[in-house]
């Protein structure tokens, strides 16, 4: 007896229309899934690069601003230990400095203190140095800070100018940075504006505030933060922004609080 042949049976159109239409959608969704891990990755290295250049700006400004007025024992007195612009730049001499306006309305902020191995990173050859590490010949060493767009890559940048005149970005992301200061006798921080040039001798603390603008465009649309005076504000360019605010004593000012800052 011949054995009896089973007929084969191929896939309907329609059960393969179904089967293609199951496929395009399990794709779509490991794409769909695979981008939004992409974007909140990129948004969490984005925050993170945000939050390192915001504390080492915070680090920087700190502790100069602390170092304001320092003289070592051997050292004579420092005459205008620290003297602030607002939405400015310091320039001119140490002595009688002023101020000049910055497109990036960034503040602008002049300290100066004892020029020794101690108060400063010495070279390799036993001298003090200045902010980006030339060394200092004069008794003082003075650092003048602001923030702008590098010349070069278009990003903003922390800037330091040493004392032999040439400025060098420190920290990348500082879109700009704003100083207000504590002097004996005013109840609130003041603006550099509202300081008279003979009041500078009595600062005793200052509040530093840096706005951080994100590395990566994440989206083209408008991102909301807040600046440092408080306010809310918004860009266009798709990039994060934060703020970070540090409070800090400047430990060798001539004149002691009358109270503690709030």
């Amino acid at each position: 007896m011949t054995p009896r042949l089973l007929a084969s049976r191929g896939h309907t159109l329609l059960e393969m229309t179904i089967a293609l239409a199951l496929g395009m959608a399990i794709v779509s969704a490991s794409l769909a899934l695979y981008r939004a891990q992409r974007a909140a990755f990129e948004r969490a290295t984005d925050a993170a690069r945000i939050h390192d250049a915001g504390s080492v700006a915070l680090d920087v400004l700190g502790q100069q601003i602390q170092m304001a007025g320092f003289a070592s024992k051997l050292g004579p007195n420092v005459d205008a230990a620290i003297f602030g612009c607002a939405q400015g730049r310091v320039v001119g001499a140490e002595t009688a400095a002023s101020c000049e306006a910055l497109a990036s309305r960034s503040d602008g902020v002049q300290i100066r203190y004892s020029a020794d191995v101690v108060s400063t990173w010495a070279s390799s050859g036993g001298v003090p140095t200045d902010c980006i590490g030339q060394t200092v010949a004069d008794a003082f060493v003075t650092n003048r800070f602001y923030a702008k767009p590098s010349s070069s890559s278009g990003e903003p940048e922390l800037y330091c100018e040493g004392g032999g005149r040439q400025a060098q970005p420190v920290v990348e992301g500082i879109e700009r940075f704003r100083v207000t200061y504590w002097l004996t006798g005013t109840p609130a921080a003041l603006d550099a504006t509202a300081v008279a040039r003979e009041r500078w001798r009595d600062a005793y603390a200052a509040d530093i505030c840096v706005l951080v603008r994100g590395f990566a465009t994440q989206t083209k649309r408008r991102t909301n933060y807040v600046d440092c005076s408080g306010a809310p504000a918004f860009a266009d360019d798709g990039r994060a922004r934060q703020t970070f605010w540090r409070r800090v004593a400047i430990r060798n000012a001539s004149t002691g609080a009358s109270g503690d800052a709030r």
